[in-house]
This record gives structure tokens, sequence and C-alpha cells, in this order.
């Protein structure tokens, strides 16, 4: 069985990581499983090295993104993040339909209006009252993606001591809050990506 990926750098499972530490580790790790240094060895051995190298840069790109990084401690938790899943893109992709939103209750009705606003767009071509309404709602759901980004470093925080304080409650309750606030990022980021596109 692979290490994880926080194990592959000797690195605690924590949410705030010394990126300097992982990068150090990251090249260190590199430079031995070089092509170069497998040439001469036999096929076996030089396809084993390209698969851990492929893990390596697989791990360092996930823990590097702060996002990545917290939906991937999750996962090693057991939590598969219904919107951030691979398999659920993939099934939406393959048969056309469109992949479930977890839509959080407070954001249901400004939500309806960003959608009835979109319409207008796409009906009445270049409306000036819809497109300063989008304008709006641009502004306004950007800085929640802001505040839930600042939510989220709390809770990364709270992580971390539960990690190291090995408190089982404080930990399955900040795993629990992350799951609702990165469930909830992504609603809102996907409403950001449709006011700029309907903009643009």
């Amino acid at each position: 069985m692979s290490p994880d990926y926080f194990t592959l750098f000797s690195l605690p499972q924590h949410l705030h990581l010394d990126l300097a530490a992982l990068e150090k580790a990251f090249y260190a790790q590199s430079r031995k499983l070089h092509p170069d240094r497998f040439a001469s060895q036999p096929l076996e051995a030089q396809q084993a090295a390209l698969a851990a190298s492929s893990q390596l840069n697989d791990a360092y790109r996930t823990l590097r993104d702060p996002i990545l990084r917290t939906e991937y401690l999750l996962s090693l938790q057991g939590i598969q993040l219904e919107e951030q899943s691979r398999a659920a893109t993939d099934l939406a992709k393959a048969s056309g339909i469109t992949k479930k939103q977890v839509a959080p209750p407070d954001l249901l009705e400004e939500a309806f209006e960003l959608n009835m606003a979109l319409e207008e767009m796409k009906m009445g071509g270049d409306d000036p009252d819809a497109r300063e309404q989008l304008e709006i709602a641009r502004v306004k759901f950007t800085a929640m993606l802001t505040e839930a980004h600042e939510q989220l470093e709390a809770l990364w925080t709270a992580w971390d001591t539960a990690v190291d304080t090995s408190n089982e409650a404080s930990k399955d309750s900040a795993k629990q809050a992350m799951v609702a606030l990165l469930n909830r990022r992504t609603y809102i980021r996907n409403l950001v990506r449709d006011v700029i596109a309907a903009l643009e």
C-alpha cells in the first residue's frame, strides 16, 4: 500500500504546512527518482521509478494547494465530498446530467434571484439593469468566497491543534465544519463563475 501524501514528505497531517519544507523535500526526492539515475537499470526498475515520480508529483501538487490539501486530508478521514468527487464529475459528463449542487439554505433565495438575472441577460441581451444586478452579485459573492476562505483557515488551525493534542472530538468537529464549508465554498465559487461568464 502506498504511503499517504503527508507521510511521503515526512510531514504531519496538518492543514497549515511549512511550504518551504514541502518544496525542499519534494526536490530532494525528485532528484533521487530522476530518469537518468535509472537509465542503466532493468525496465522494471525504470517503470517503478517513473510510477514513484508520478505519485510524488501528484502528492506535491495536492499538498501545495490549501484547498486540495484539505480535500485530500478529508478523503484520508473517509470523507468523499460529493461536489469534488471525480466519480461524480465523470458520471455527470457521461450521462449529460448536471452534477448535484449542495445549495446552502441561506443562499437559496439569492441564488434564485441571481439565476433570474442570468436568464434575463441571456434573453434580453445587454440589459443595463440586469448587468448592474450581476455586478452587485459578483462583488457580494466574491466577498463571501473570501469570508469562506478565512473561516477555513480558522478550521485548519483547529484541526492542527486537535491533531497535536490527539483530541478526537475536536478533530471530528473541525472535520464536519470543513465539509460544510467546502461545499458552501464550491457553491459560491460556481455562482461567481456564472456571473463572470455572463458579464463577459
